[in-house]
């Protein structure tokens, strides 16, 4: 039985049931609520945080997990940046050194992906965001790096394609085999002031005169095409200008035959013609020479083919004499 409350009146002077109003029940009821859903709140997280559930033990190895890959992961990718760093130094060091290009620029290389707010949405995650924004900043570094030597490799690559064209063009052997030329390399005369054979006077030789008897092959020093084809009664008589491009010009002069056609793409030891003593000639033999650039240049730099350092300075020496020229 619920006990009842009396309050003594001082009015009518007798005891009357105390009657609480609604407004204090409400009150009391509702911090009573309050208070337990506190209480169950505190009770549960604590419970949870001391005694989680097994799904939320799953969930939490997961996540160590997740973090444990991550880092390994964010190691591998540090060993990868370095493996490709490496491979940009030998790019630096080699390939580009080799093809006279200068090598990527550092700032360029170790540059950072731009953007505002790159990473924003990966701030979100309160554990695990600062893992998540150092990887992800380790593999856009490492994709631009890659981007930045693919293009590189690129450029290696053309200027290589670039280079075989050119080795090949660039006047490279003696437009007559050693074995077809009089008396080897003994009766040759070289370029330089020479005493001209018919006028007894000295003038500036520009070529290498090479002895040999008519009709013998004459060569393509290097890969080009026909520029011109001269026919005179004087001066270098029957000759070839074959353009190599690059900047080099042979020119093949006095010559018994042409075999080739004006504008017609020759290979290096192609026959293009026979020694003569066509023109201005005393004797037969082939005049050659070498222009780089719009400048005739000293052609023994350009007959290196099938010699030893011993032979090639004897070449040198020989072509030095200032002996009399045969044009």
């Amino acid at each position: 039985m619920r006990k009842e409350k009396f309050v003594y009146n001082t009015q009518t002077l007798q005891y009357e049931k105390a009657v609480t109003p609604l407004r204090v029940k409400l009150i009391r009821v509702l911090g009573f609520s309050i208070a337990v859903a506190l209480t169950s709140i505190i009770i549960i997280s604590i419970a949870n945080n001391f005694f989680p559930s097994p799904k939320e033990q799953a969930q939490k190895r997961e996540i160590e997990q997740m973090e444990y890959h991550y880092a390994a992961l964010g190691n591998q990718l540090g060993m990868m940046s370095k493996v490709l760093e490496n491979i940009q130094e030998r790019d630096a060091s080699v390939h580009r050194m080799l093809f006279g290009m200068d090598p990527i620029d550092k700032d360029v290389w170790n540059a950072g992906v731009g953007g505002h707010d790159r990473y924003s949405n990966l701030t979100n995650f309160k554990n695990t965001g600062d893992l998540l924004i150092a990887t992800q900043q380790k593999v856009d570094k490492l994709k631009n790096q890659l981007a930045i030597q693919s293009q590189s490799l690129d450029q290696v690559q053309n200027l290589a394609s670039d280079k075989e064209v050119m080795l090949a063009s660039v006047p490279a052997i003696k437009p007559i085999r050693s074995d077809k030329m009089k008396r080897n390399i003994r009766s040759m005369s070289g370029f330089g002031w020479r005493i001209h054979p018919i006028f007894k006077r000295r003038k500036m030789h520009t070529g290498i005169d090479f002895t040999c008897p008519s009709g013998t092959p004459i060569i393509a020093t290097g890969d080009g095409r026909v520029s011109k084809i001269e026919k005179r009664k004087s001066g270098y008589g029957l000759s070839i200008v074959i353009d190599h491009g690059f900047g080099y010009l042979t020119r093949y002069a006095h010559m018994s035959k042409i075999d080739v056609k004006n504008g017609e793409k020759v290979k290096r030891g192609q026959v293009i013609g026979a020694v003569g003593s066509t023109g201005t000639s005393t004797a037969p033999h082939l005049h050659y020479e070498v222009i780089h650039k719009g400048k005739k240049v000293n052609p023994i730099h350009y007959c290196m083919d099938g010699l030893s350092p011993s032979e090639y300075q004897e070449l040198v020496d020989m072509a030095a004499t200032g002996n009399q020229s045969f044009d």
